[in-house]
């Protein structure tokens, strides 16, 4: 009888994200134990807990298994398309198994405070931020924008709104109609006017 080879280094690591991926998208995150992964993966708790010293850790890293985290910014030819198709991007992905996923995380979170944190730090907000800040960088060289727009609070003023959305509709999607609201009545106006305040 043949032996099984034994994983190791990124091999093991990529079983144990796919196991867990799997395990939060059968179980979700309230289901997800390090048992559970660990017999998906064909492993031992202690392959996992040595990369992942806690379960809110492993939750945050199977998410970014499972969610591309590089958002490659649009390029429509104008800060208005490229704002709106940003939207609806991430309205598409909130309402996806994807987005579910990410919303047991956060509802995870108000019990696991250590949770946010980790989501905050790791779940891709960063390449987001940077999406859209590659937006704005684009209008300013177009001269669309002044300068002075691509600063932090106005490149996460459009997601902030969104998600001030789900919260308040307590649905995984908002109408479009909404998301050209965010980007003609608020976005828009606040990035032309930030040269004027200057």
């Amino acid at each position: 009888m043949a032996r099984e080879r034994r994983r190791r280094g990124a091999e093991l690591e990529q079983a144990i994200l796919r196991a867990a991926a799997e395990e939060l998208t059968a179980s979700g995150y309230a289901g997800m134990t390090m048992d559970k992964v660990a017999r998906r993966a064909g492993t031992n708790k202690n392959a996992i807990y040595r990369r992942w010293p806690q379960r809110a850790a492993l939750g945050i890293a199977a998410y970014k298994h499972v969610a591309d985290t590089r958002t490659r910014p649009p390029d429509t030819g104008s800060l208005r398309g490229d704002a709106l198709e940003m939207l609806r991007q991430a309205n598409a992905t909130w309402s996806s198994p994807r987005g579910a996923i990410l919303r047991d995380l956060l509802a995870a979170a108000v019990d696991e405070p250590a949770l946010l944190d980790l989501l905050r730090e790791q779940a891709g907000g960063g390449a987001l931020n940077a999406a859209w800040f590659t937006l704005l960088g684009r209008a300013v060289a177009r001269g669309e924008a002044p300068p002075e727009a691509v600063q932090p609070r106005v490149v996460t003023l459009p997601m902030m709104l969104l998600r001030g959305e789900y919260a308040l509709r307590g649905v995984p999607a908002v109408p479009d109609e909404v998301l050209v609201e965010i980007v003609d009545e608020i976005f828009l106006p606040l990035v032309r006017g930030r040269g004027l305040t200057a």
